[in-house]
């Protein structure tokens, strides 16, 4: 009887290739909970409309996170149906060590730490992250699980990537600093500071508050911020590329799991003819 109960929570929680409607309705169910909690955690920074609706909002965040940690804990119980889990104890340890389970313990973990008695001095600061809720979406959104898939198969092409973009950062900050200086101590004090003005021209903003005023600063300057045009534009040609590709495999592998089947010869439509003379037969 508990196995079964425990195999039919599994499937509600986790198993989406079942497709059924209780497990969907449960999926949109929680989406809307996460987005309603992003936006109420915005509108609790206006202080007018905090005021009017403190016991609303008050109770809507205690009314999610209570389901959101019997989610967890429904997760976490019914996770050794899965035979990489089956140990009552260290499976399930494993499976709470995953990157989803992690999410899952954030969103609503913070909400408890004003109970406890430790004397958190930024508290508040904790409680921002409730917006981590959003990586939830992670979970149940189909976009995001592909943006996860480009990340995924570009790894090395974007882990060099910003290997560049730090070099370059790097060494144009230490450049600016020996150009600048002597003629602008405040300016250009250190390295590091010099970084600030590294970042808004490598990646062509410009805010104004610091630039070069000596003809080496505005030769690097310049030389700078076209380097910048083209190595921030190729990262996103290759996560572009990548979202192309993946879509076409997804396109594939859904055709092969769920074919569309002819109604009245049973064959797969989607499927090429094996000869082309079966045309004019």
């Amino acid at each position: 009887m508990v196995k079964k109960l425990k195999r039919r929570v599994f499937l509600l929680l986790e198993a989406k290739q079942h497709q059924q409607k209780l497990s969907r309705f449960f999926d949109y169910f929680l989406i809307f909970l996460i987005i309603s909690n992003t936006i109420a955690v915005c509108m609790e920074s206006v202080e007018n409309f905090f005021e009017v609706h403190q016991t609303e909002l008050i109770a809507f965040n205690r009314f999610s996170v209570g389901v959101f940690t019997l989610e967890y804990i429904l997760r976490v119980w019914s996770c050794t149906t899965l035979q990489k889990y089956r140990h009552p104890i260290w499976g399930r340890l494993r499976y709470m060590l995953t990157p989803l389970a992690i999410i899952d313990l954030i969103a609503f973990l913070p909400f408890y730490l004003p109970f406890t008695r430790v004397d958190f001095r930024a508290i508040q600061l904790l409680r921002l992250t409730r917006f981590l809720q959003l990586l939830k979406l992670g979970r149940y959104s189909r976009s995001i699980k592909v943006l996860t898939q480009v990340i995924a198969l570009r790894r090395e092409e974007l882990i060099l990537t910003l290997n560049m973009v730090i070099f370059l950062l790097i060494f144009s900050s230490s450049l600016i600093y020996f150009a600048e200086h002597e003629a602008q101590p405040d300016k250009f004090p250190h390295i590091p500071a010099s970084m600030w003005w590294a970042v808004i021209t490598l990646t062509t903003v410009g805010y104004g508050d610091v630039y070069p005023i000596t003809p080496l600063g505005k030769l690097l300057g310049g030389i700078l911020a076209l380097l910048g045009i083209g190595l921030f534009a190729l990262p996103a040609g290759i996560i572009a590329s990548s979202f192309t590709e993946i879509i076409a495999m997804n396109k594939i592998a859904k055709k092969t799991l769920s074919p569309k089947i002819c109604p009245h010869c049973g064959k797969n439509i989607d499927q090429p003819l094996d000869d082309s003379t079966d045309l004019d037969n």
